[in-house]
């Protein structure tokens, strides 16, 4: 995402899905925020009514998840309709960036949806970041290349592994090949502070992405042991926020590299 028309050197992003979490983030050190709703799901599409509030009361830029719901990133004709029309809302709203991942059912991205919803706004006025679609990819070179030719900022990954950590080789990989103006690459997926020094070393990585999460308990003092509005596995009765301490820690180490 640039910042006043450049792009920064460095980002520390922060996934946010709540005014609380957001705040807290900017707080504690955070120089961006990626909004969505259901973190505990790897994030759907906000309302529009948090991206509203949460740029009234934050200062740094928002950037907003556009995901229709949980699952694969192969989309349909009425999802991608309801997508377009989130961009158009969330850019109304005051986003400052879009982040957003389609793929064909081949495990490649889906160039030609994901130019159409690139297209809803004026060229400049926002940013895009592929998200961790790009980790579905079959191949995460060709991805890269199709991801600079449709103009995307940022590429979020985590070296198509199950932490970036753990796809550090892939990330320094994608560093090495990428030229100017192409997608700078952003480190995400089971970030934690202590590893954001090793990755800057070892992947060249100078953007990264974390929740900085904690798991609170809910308020609720009556709880129905014969019902539950979640699924297995998932309590209606733990909140997922983020946690400053968590993210100052990132930040200390952030300012190091």
């Amino acid at each position: 995402m640039s910042i006043n028309g450049k792009m920064p050197s460095k980002i520390l992003e922060v996934c946010a899905d709540s005014l609380e979490s957001a705040v807290t983030a900017e707080k504690a050190g955070a120089l961006r925020i990626e909004l969505c709703a259901n973190l505990i799901i790897g994030g759907t599409t906000p309302t529009v009514g948090l991206v509203e509030e949460v740029k009234k009361a934050v200062s740094i830029p928002v950037n907003v998840l556009i995901r229709p719901r949980f699952g694969d990133f192969c989309y349909g004709k009425a999802e991608l309709k309801a997508m377009v029309r989130d961009i158009k809302l969330c850019r109304d709203a005051g986003a400052d960036g879009i982040v957003i991942g389609c793929l064909k059912t081949d495990g490649s991205l889906d160039t030609e949806v994901t130019a159409d919803l690139i297209a809803v706004a004026p060229r400049g006025s926002l940013s895009f970041t592929l998200h961790r679609a790009f980790d579905m990819c079959k191949d995460p070179f060709e991805a890269y290349r199709s991801a600079a030719e449709l103009g995307f900022d940022t590429i979020l990954t985590s070296g198509q592994s199950p932490s970036c950590y753990e796809g550090r080789s892939l990330l320094a990989q994608l560093n090495a090949k990428r030229k100017e103006r192409e997608p700078v690459i952003m480190a995400g997926s089971g970030l934690k502070p202590e590893l954001i020094v090793p990755l800057a070393r070892e992947a060249g990585v100078r953007f990264f992405h974390l929740s900085g999460k904690k798991i609170v308990q809910s308020p609720m003092q009556w709880k129905n042991p014969k019902v539950s509005m979640s699924t297995a596995g998932f309590s209606e009765y733990e909140i997922w926020t983020a946690d400053e301490t968590v993210i100052r820690s990132a930040r200390k180490q952030f300012d190091l590299i």
